[in-house]
């Protein structure tokens, strides 16, 4: 039975010394298998926002027990930065709509 599993760990942010959450995906054939498939999907510190990929070598990461983990709405083949960029994209143009709104509303007033 081929199950996912989400790998989370957090470090410390090398530019703010913030918390870094980082993300994986693994995929187990079975229960004894070891994991295959492994995919980085993302990590970025909660306070400043910086993309740090790897945990420095004073402050170590700290790992967290894999989960299984079904998903729902998969991102694809693409990467997550590739996904958030177009998510951004999306809500900048629904924004940029909503303000010439606004702007037309207001020289008609």
């Amino acid at each position: 039975m081929r199950t996912q599993y989400l790998h989370l760990s957090a470090y410390s942010c090398d530019q703010c010394t913030g918390p870094v959450i980082a993300g994986s995906l693994a995929v187990r054939e079975n229960e004894i298998s070891k994991e295959t498939d492994i995919r980085q999907v993302g990590a970025m510190c909660l306070s400043c926002g910086h993309r740090q990929y790897k945990a420095s070598v004073q402050a170590p990461a700290r790992h967290f027990l894999p989960v299984q983990w079904e998903p729902v709405n998969a991102i694809g083949e693409g990467s997550f930065d590739d996904h958030i960029s177009g998510v951004a994209q999306s809500r900048r143009t629904t924004l940029s709509s909503e303000l010439s709104i606004c702007r037309a509303r207001r020289w008609d007033e």
